[in-house]
């Protein structure tokens, strides 16, 4: 299969990466300082064992893509970027195209398969940094990342076992999985620490509003019904796959502190925090604690401030106080 990887950031590059170093056909989507480094470079690839440089097309438009019969979309852009990527693979990509959400929320898999009929969820588990234009971090060694998937809203295909076995042979972990948007949905409750990493200094405080913002997501889930696998099944996935490269370990923050430290005017904080939010009015259920983080993100994008540089601890004291366990 031909691979175009829209969105060739921390997670999309590093896919794209190892996809065309084991000799996969792959075609890079960027923009900005990134793409125009891709294009004069190549992209870099830095990873404990070696930096590669990865040779591919690189172009900024689904325009440009040679579409076949057997070309799949990775698309792997921030969540707020979607609907941008959608207006451009409707414009240039065939209807049957295959497109593969390696993204995180779980609000971008309804999003495409209102254009695309053959819509794939991927739980992704890469820790990966990008920072600098053209290049592009793997945080973790020997694996470089887990990439499960699934076809929305659910079930299996001849595809996706396809894809698995060409991210295995690339290096990654990869399952097949029929009820992938209820192991998103996991994700997404890990994903509710992003805002507090990115805003708020480390410490005790900081680790105590992670708690609560993943504790009030877990009973906004249940109580709306939406499946959700368990944190025991999702720990045993995991295992010790996913070990920390042992010397050369890039700044350490996720995806929405990456995208506040590259002044970024945006972030995923809607549809992770978000998330929670709109379920919780949906289904007339508080939720003040992902509403502030919402809040908060937002506040310190519009003031331009620098990453983590609040107090956890005033943000806590703005909350009820914890209610105690029943």
């Amino acid at each position: 299969m031909r691979y175009v990887v829209y969105g060739v950031g921390a997670v999309g590059g590093v896919i794209a990466g190892h996809l065309r170093r084991t000799g996969h056909p792959v075609t890079l989507v960027a923009r900005g300082d990134h793409l125009a480094a891709i294009r004069a470079h190549g992209l870099t690839l830095d990873t404990y064992e070696a930096t590669y440089t990865v040779d591919a097309p690189a172009t900024d438009t689904g325009a440009d893509v040679d579409w076949t019969e057997d070309t799949v979309v990775v698309l792997a852009v921030k969540s707020q970027h979607t609907p941008h990527v959608l207006a451009d693979l409707v414009r240039h990509a065939p209807p049957a195209t295959p497109v593969l959400t390696a993204q995180n929320g779980v609000a971008n898999e309804p999003e495409v398969l209102r254009r695309f009929a053959r819509t794939y969820g991927v739980l992704v588990m890469l820790p990966a940094t990008h920072l600098v234009p053209g290049v592009v971090v793997q945080k973790c060694h020997p694996v470089p990342g887990m990439l499960d998937l699934g076809r929305v809203p659910g079930g299996t295909d001849e595809l996706c076992a396809a894809v698995a076995a060409d991210l295995r042979t690339a290096g990654f972990g990869s399952q097949v999985r029929p009820d992938i948007m209820a192991w998103k949905h996991r994700k997404l409750l890990m994903n509710l620490g992003n805002a507090v990493d990115a805003t708020c200094a480390p410490g005790a405080a900081a680790d105590e509003l992670v708690e609560r913002a993943r504790a009030e997501g877990e009973e906004t889930l249940r109580a709306a019904g939406i499946p959700v696998v368990d944190a025991e099944q999702d720990e045993a996935r995991r295992g010790d796959v996913l070990q920390p490269r042992p010397t050369g370990q890039p700044p350490r923050g996720g995806s929405t502190w990456q995208s506040l430290s590259r002044g970024a005017d945006g972030t995923e904080v809607d549809h992770l925090s978000g998330e929670i939010v709109l379920q919780g009015r949906l289904h007339g259920i508080a939720t003040p604690v992902n509403e502030l983080l919402l809040d908060t993100v937002h506040d310190v994008v519009r003031r331009g401030a620098p990453p983590r540089s609040l107090d956890a601890a005033d943000l806590l004291s703005r909350l009820s106080p914890r209610r105690p366990a029943r």
